[in-house]
């Protein structure tokens, strides 16, 4: 709902309707979210067509990309993101994850270069924070890290406590149109227990420092599943910040050949052994740990992992 509220905010704010959004991307299963989204699942099938004027750039990423290219994805995605921009000539916004939950991070200076090609051509920046702010990456937006500020940004998920659902778009003061239309009025909208228990999530975040926490339990993570590499052939890349990393398994690393049945048997074998983490993209672990884990809990988890990785590669003849 908090995506589709600042997609109306964009085109309220510039009487235009296109978007710019990655492939891969995944925003909400909302109609007009599931069309800036960018996954197969939920944009095939018998829904369809999808909003017009959604259009999609490949994302970056120098380990898998659509050009093809071991590093420099960046630059050629934030070009392309300015080539469209200037052949549409009336788009609304681009709207994408500062960090991509995949998890890619952005190299320093390309979300600077989108938000300079924005300006330029009149369009709306818009940050969907939801998997990545209010201190996952180890700031409390990520997109801090890059130094640039989106004209909204929208947050939810942990901001309930990672329980109770409530999500913000949160808009620079030159948006603050709210009083001229509904934008968004819903059967359970101004929830006070869900208020309160956003503010309290915000004030415990605060108060025990859990961005900090975030970063220093995920880089001592990252450090480990680093160490792993150098052990498991299945590991062809690993990637992350804070409490948002993961490893690309592949069946050898020159193919980089995804290997979506190993990531599958690691993640069942670890279920087993009582961690639960997601796959993304079929072959990618990705663990987005809550920030209240400790260093202890951490080194817990990767020894499930390390175990896991190798009983899967003695199975499939890799040791």
């Amino acid at each position: 709902d908090a995506i589709e509220i600042a997609l109306a905010y964009a085109r309220a704010k510039t009487g235009r309707f296109k978007t710019i959004s990655f492939w891969d991307s995944f925003h909400g299963a909302g109609f007009g979210a599931r069309s800036i989204g960018g996954e197969e699942m939920f944009r095939s099938g018998p829904i369809g067509p999808l909003l017009p004027g959604t259009e999609h750039v490949p994302p970056f990423g120098d380990y898998r990309n659509a050009w093809g290219v071991t590093e420099g994805s960046a630059e050629l995605c934030a070009n392309t993101i300015r080539y469209v921009l200037e052949k549409e000539g009336d788009v609304a916004a681009v709207i994408a994850e500062p960090t991509r939950a995949v998890p890619y991070i952005a190299p320093p200076g390309f979300w600077k270069k989108v938000r300079e090609a924005c300006n330029d051509f009149g369009a709306l920046l818009i940050f969907d924070e939801i998997p990545t702010g209010l201190g996952k990456t180890g700031k409390m937006f990520s997109c801090e890290y890059d130094e640039v500020v989106p004209d909204i940004l929208v947050v939810g998920k942990s901001l309930g406590g990672g329980i109770l659902p409530i999500a913000a778009t949160i808009c620079r003061p030159e948006l603050d149109i709210a009083d001229r239309y509904a934008y968004g009025h819903y059967t359970h909208e101004k929830n006070p227990v869900t208020t309160r228990a956003a503010l309290t999530t915000l004030q415990i975040i605060e108060d025990e420092g859990l961005v900090d926490n975030a970063a220093k339990v995920g880089a001592d993570a990252l450090e480990r599943l680093q160490e792993m590499m150098t052990r498991h052939p299945l590991i062809g890349d690993v990637r992350g910040r804070g409490c948002l990393f993961g490893a690309e398994l592949v069946t050898d690393r020159d193919s980089r050949a995804p290997a979506n049945d190993a990531a599958d048997m690691v993640l069942y074998r670890a279920l087993d052994k009582g961690l639960s983490f997601k796959t993304t993209m079929g072959n990618v672990l990705t663990f987005t740990p809550a920030l209240v884990t400790t260093q202890k809990d951490m080194e817990y988890a990767m020894n499930i992992i390390d175990i896991c990785l190798d009983e899967v590669e003695r199975e499939l003849g890799y040791k």
